[in-house]
């Protein structure tokens, strides 16, 4: 059993400055991925640098321009605060779906997209609803926030703080789960917004999330779920592996798609 030296700084400032020390050192947040991975023997850090008992990371605001959620927020609290239901519901919704009880319970939005697995949920929200990625340094726009599977714009040392949503006009999320994982075979986030619609699928993409454009223009000319029975996704930028050829997950967003416009209402 190797070793691994476990901290828990009282500042960012302090949680960089013990993985900067560290030699192999990662942060923890949830612990969904990173502990599953360590105790598959996939990961060994030197140390662990958790930023759970920060203060200022955790917590829900709610105002007239949208939601702002802190970095080690818990998928539990997001599902089930009434101000973020009331505000922006698809958010609240696709939170409730995320995984089981127990990953709700432990999981943070900070977690999950820091480590941006291709078929997470909360990928998709970012993306789909414009938000922006708050962190120690800087505002990353969700449009350059992620740039590849289990890839972000983050750098050595930068810890996420906050997520910031703008609210929509309308949105809804649709998922088809992995009955084993839990995680997205194929989900979509299907949004309007002042800008004009948005659709973000997550479980399909070769490359991780992306925005399905061929779904915006069908949308923005008629915002039914009829508009999307000619549409598609091309199927050789998607995913090929024991669960789902490309083909049956370009037949599950379109589906999911016009789903997601008839719940947005």
């Amino acid at each position: 059993m190797y070793q691994t030296k476990y901290h828990r700084p009282a500042s960012i400032d302090d949680a960089v400055a013990a993985l900067a020390a560290a030699e192999d050192g990662k942060f923890l947040s949830g612990g969904q991925t990173l502990l599953a991975t360590m105790k598959q023997r996939l990961a060994a850090p030197t140390d662990l640098v958790d930023l759970r008992g920060i203060p200022g990371l955790s917590g829900i605001t709610v105002d007239a321009d949208g939601v702002t959620i802190g970095a080690a927020t818990i998928h539990a609290d997001v599902a089930s605060s009434p101000e973020v239901a009331a505000a922006i519901p698809a958010l609240a919704a696709l939170a409730s779906h995320i995984g089981d009880p127990s990953v709700r319970n432990m999981g943070t939005i900070g977690g999950s997209l820091a480590n941006n697995d291709p078929a997470a949920d909360y990928p998709a929200a970012v993306l789909g609803l414009n938000g922006t990625v708050i962190t120690n340094q800087r505002e990353i726009p969700a449009e350059e926030y992620f740039v590849g599977l289990f890839a972000t714009a983050l750098e050595e040392g930068e810890i996420i703080k906050a997520v910031r949503f703008p609210r929509p006009k309308r949105a809804a999320y649709q998922k088809f789960a992995q009955p084993a994982s839990r995680f997205a075979l194929v989900g979509v986030l299907v949004a309007e917004t002042d800008d004009g619609v948005r659709v973000a699928i997550t479980g399909a993409g070769s490359d991780g999330v992306f925005r399905a454009e061929t779904f915006e223009e069908a949308l923005n000319g008629d915002f039914s779920a009829g508009a999307l029975d000619g549409a598609s996704v091309d199927a050789d930028e998607l995913m090929n592996d024991i669960h789902a050829t490309p083909e049956y997950r370009a037949h599950l967003a379109r589906v999911l798609a016009q789903r997601a416009v008839k719940a947005a209402g």
